[in-house]
């Protein structure tokens, strides 16, 4: 057994590890884990990793039905190891003989508790693969744990999706795309998939979303041509749909409210040059590095200052702003495949949590908003309280407050099913969907390959 593969695997059950223990993201988890490993490990690691986290439910269900005692809880290092297995198991790119012996090799490496377990692991994972084909078909049988969702997870989408719950939950559980957006001060998408096609990379251009580019196959930021120098940044497809509702103009006064990693506050100063002020606010202070970082890089100008949004008396001047947007915490369901941790991390009571942190930014936002201005509230979630009915609730608590119907977004790419109720705003007109007042759309997970987006406009009449 090799000991670079023996290695990769290790570090995927440390970093597999950590996020159960401490329920930190995976990311953080890697950055702990990878600083000392070496570089040719790095890219097999993170995919065993992910491969671990997005499949730890479905990997518990078949734990459950091959144990001798059902219920029995596992140590987090030794049930890292066994979704490490179960993984590379489904993957099918490893002969299954190799993937169990190095979970025994993994466990006896990895300190004396786990190398007690080295037999167990052996037992179970062997008993998994003469038994595969019924435990396979039964798994099958429940949406929820053939594509890994926690009870509460597949619960919610039930409750808000009853139509399109399954189709959900399988975009979750698949791999997310790589998206770049190329900057429009240096190109067009068109040009630049040809500069990818140069370079041996294959990409596609989204011809509903300007600057959109979807690559056929992820690679390294490294290896995408332009990506040092500002030419081209990494953001998926939802996420750049962010420019419609906004709909920016020379002259403008623009917040970004939740600036940090700070991608929509590129994308702003790139699409629109002329604006007359674009600042971008955090309360993190150590995130707002990333969101200079992105300035810089591509060589774009932003006014970047720590404050919270829900109380602008601390850093906000009092002159309204035309454009804001309100990118506002959120539970996250809508990028679990590209964050696949959220399924350990988040819990019902998380959710609850949201709608009044973010009514209570949205109600802050609006009071720094002028006459005929437009605010823009985002999330990357699909739960209703946090999108539609928070809107719905905001509009009967604040009467200045108007929908913008998309057909006011421009150029909005028909992507998403539409909110229904609300006041229609800046001349009243029926939205798309022929009813007056609608409200935001809601891009699900997969659709034209985005993540999941919520996105609508409010005005001040």
């Amino acid at each position: 057994m090799s000991s670079a593969i023996v290695g990769a695997r290790a570090l995927a059950a440390q970093a597999t590890t950590r996020v159960l223990r401490e329920r930190i993201t995976l990311d953080a988890a890697l950055e702990g884990v990878l600083a000392g490993a070496p570089p040719l490990l790095v890219p097999a690691e993170r995919s065993l990793s992910f491969g671990a986290v997005r499949g730890f439910f479905r990997h518990e269900a078949i734990l459950q039905r091959v144990l001798t005692q059902p219920g029995k809880s596992l140590e987090p290092l030794v049930r890292a190891i066994l979704s490490v297995a179960l993984f590379e198991l489904e993957d099918a790119r490893t002969p299954e003989y190799a993937v169990v012996d190095s979970a025994v090799s993994t466990a006896k490496s990895a300190g004396p508790s786990a190398a007690r377990s080295a037999g167990l692991i052996n037992a179970l994972l062997r008993r998994y693969l003469r038994e595969r084909e019924a435990l396979d078909a039964d798994i099958a049988r429940s949406p929820a744990v053939r594509y890994a969702a926690p009870d509460w997870l597949a619960a919610c989408l039930r409750k808000d999706w009853p139509e399109r719950w399954t189709d959900i939950l399988a975009a979750s559980d698949a791999q997310a795309p790589m998206w770049l957006r190329v900057n429009a001060r240096h190109g067009t998408a068109e040009d630049y998939v040809a500069t990818l096609r140069q370079a041996g990379i294959e990409a596609v251009a989204e011809p509903r979303v300007p600057q959109a580019v979807r690559l056929v196959l992820p690679c390294d930021v490294g290896e995408v041509p332009g990506f040092a120098e500002g030419l081209v940044s990494v953001q998926d497809l939802g996420a750049q749909c962010v420019a419609f509702p906004l709909k920016l103009e020379p002259g403008q006064r623009v917040l970004d409210a939740c600036a940090a990693p700070g991608g929509k506050t590129a994308l702003m100063a790139e699409r629109e040059p002329k604006l007359e002020r674009l600042i971008a606010i955090d309360v993190d202070r150590k995130r707002l590095g990333r969101v200079r970082e992105n300035l810089e890089r591509g060589r774009l100008e932003a006014e970047v200052a720590h404050g919270d949004a829900g109380a602008p008396e601390s850093w906000w001047d009092g002159v309204p702003f035309d454009r804001i947007l309100l990118d506002a915490p959120c539970s996250a369901l809508g990028v679990i495949r590209r964050h696949p941790d959220i399924r350990l991390r988040r819990s019902p009571e998380d959710l609850a949590k949201m709608p009044a942190v973010q009514m209570r930014l949205l109600a802050a936002a609006f009071r720094m908003l002028a006459p005929r201005g437009r605010l823009v509230y985002a999330t990357c979630t699909l739960a209703r309280r946090e999108n539609g009915e928070l809107i719905s609730a905001f509009l009967e608590r604040e009467a200045d407050a108007a929908v913008v119907p998309v057909e006011d977004w421009g150029g909005w790419p028909h992507l998403g099913p539409a909110d229904q109720g609300g006041r229609a705003g800046e001349g009243g007109r029926a939205g798309e969907g022929g009813r007056a007042g609608e409200g935001g759309r809601q891009i699900l997970p997969g659709e034209a390959g985005a993540d999941g987006f919520y996105y609508a406009a409010l005005t001040k009449r």
